[in-house]
């Protein structure tokens, strides 16, 4: 596992952790070639964080600031140890959290761009969605990520959100989603 681009451009920290499902490099580039223009000075969401790859990369790639929601003790020492790799210099709030009871409680300034990678063992691609869009992370030119698994539950609209685009990656899915203002 690595940063592919950037600032930060390296290999993360080897780890053991049968929980964790890293981001493949195929889809992570797909994924910031097509946020590329969205990504400077960014404030940045990464929901279900693992080892902190994707909110890593989005600082490499010119990204402001980084709020990483990860429940998993583990997984939280794996990011702290990945962050000080890189001896990383923009603001990181790290939550140990559920990200669902994030969502649902989060009170803060929005965010310009979240990824959301839930545990495809778990299929809560449309519990989440239905929680993020219920959520106050979103502002008008909010742009969010979310993977899920080819037999998952995920739908285009999700009140005041809708997918504007695809992408197919074998057995899983890349979904964005934006508000519906931001047509």
């Amino acid at each position: 596992m690595r940063i592919i681009s950037g600032k930060y451009k390296g290999q993360l920290v080897s780890f053991k952790a049968d929980h964790i499902r890293p981001t493949t490099d195929r889809v992570k580039e797909s994924m910031f070639n097509i946020l590329v223009g969205d990504m400077e000075d960014a404030r940045v969401l990464d929901l279900f964080s693992g080892t902190g790859s994707l909110g890593i990369e989005a600082l490499s790639r010119g990204a402001k600031s980084l709020t990483m929601v990860e429940k998993n003790r583990k997984s939280v020492d794996i990011m702290r140890a990945n962050i000080k790799k890189f001896a990383i210099s923009e603001p990181i709030e790290i939550i140990q959290k559920d990200v669902i009871s994030f969502l649902k409680t989060y009170s803060g300034p929005p965010f310009d761009v979240i990824f959301a990678d839930p545990p495809f063992t778990e299929e809560m691609a449309d519990e989440v969605m239905i929680a993020a869009s219920n959520s106050s992370i979103f502002h008008e030119h909010s742009l969010m990520t979310i993977e899920s698994g080819r037999r998952e539950k995920i739908v285009d609209d999700y009140g005041k959100i809708f997918r504007y685009d695809v992408r197919e990656f074998g057995d899983k899915f890349l979904s964005f989603f934006k508000l519906k203002t931001a047509e």
